[in-house]
């Protein structure tokens, strides 16, 4: 195997592999979209590695771009793989930056992006703490670059029980089964468990997520294992077939945003 072949199957648009002549002589870069993964290391229960997020990032944008036509002037930029992932700690192997270090970061790449000729920003992000950090990051990225910014989202939601829908969202079902497909031997499902936050028939509206009203939270007082989910449920085959649709919708959104482009915006 030849140093070439390690690099990511999506080379021809990865602009950390081009030399600064390339990126120079690139066309069409005013509209070209330029795709961000932003993830997290963190602890997913005692069945998952802890580089879930950042590794669903690559597995997100590998499958989306091999899916898109060769004439959508796509490219990706450096990812972010580190987040903020401080309600993760107290349980070994999560690593957590601050929201000033991560903006930091967004800003730093957005700033180099437009310096390159680029003007359209899409931030794949799989990782929910980062979510709040990156909103006002964009519209930062939006005013001060002139940046077209924002989040690169798939339409598809995995066909999982309502229960696991409302609050299985760390290392449950559907996380597992995207390991289980994307990195079989990472996955140990002898140590999988079901852990859930809450109920759908518990009373009242107070609730860690998905709720009219919800309350602060660190994983360690939700959830012994650090599962919040039914871990028990996931197989390859589930996630197999929800990173192809996964992958699909993401590609369609790359798609539509490169073909329904106008004018950027001016920097303030």
């Amino acid at each position: 195997m030849s140093d070439f072949d390690t690099f990511p199957s999506y080379r021809a648009r990865w602009l950390p592999g081009m030399t600064r002549s390339r990126i120079a002589a690139l066309p069409d870069k005013d509209r070209a979209i330029v795709v961000v993964a932003t993830g997290a290391i963190e602890q997913h229960g005692p069945h998952l590695p802890v580089a879930v997020d950042a590794l669903m990032g690559q597995v997100w944008t590998t499958r989306a771009l091999a899916l898109l036509p060769d004439d959508v002037a796509c490219f990706v930029g450096p990812p972010i793989v580190v987040g903020k992932s401080n309600e993760h700690v107290g349980f070994p192997g999560t690593l957590s930056i601050s929201k000033e270090t991560l903006r930091a970061q967004v800003l730093a790449i957005a700033r180099q992006l437009r310096a390159w000729g680029f003007r359209r920003l899409r931030i794949l992000n799989t990782h929910g703490g980062n979510t709040s950090v990156l909103v006002y990051t964009m519209r930062e990225v939006r005013a001060q670059f002139g940046f077209d910014a924002d989040f690169l989202r798939s339409d598809f939601a995995p066909d999982v029980s309502k229960q696991e829908a409302e609050f299985g969202f760390h290392a449950g079902e559907v996380e597992t089964s995207w390991v289980l497909a994307a990195a079989n031997r990472l996955v140990r499902m002898s140590e999988a468990r079901t852990c859930y936050p809450a109920r759908l028939e518990d009373p009242g509206e107070l609730r860690p997520e998905a709720a009219p009203a919800t309350f602060a939270w660190v994983t360690r007082d939700l959830s012994p294992t650090g599962i919040l989910g039914d871990a028990t449920a996931a197989t390859a085959t589930k996630g197999e077939r929800w990173l192809q649709l996964g992958a699909e919708g993401y590609a369609r959104a790359i798609e539509a945003a490169y073909r329904e482009s106008g004018p950027a915006v001016e920097p303030a």
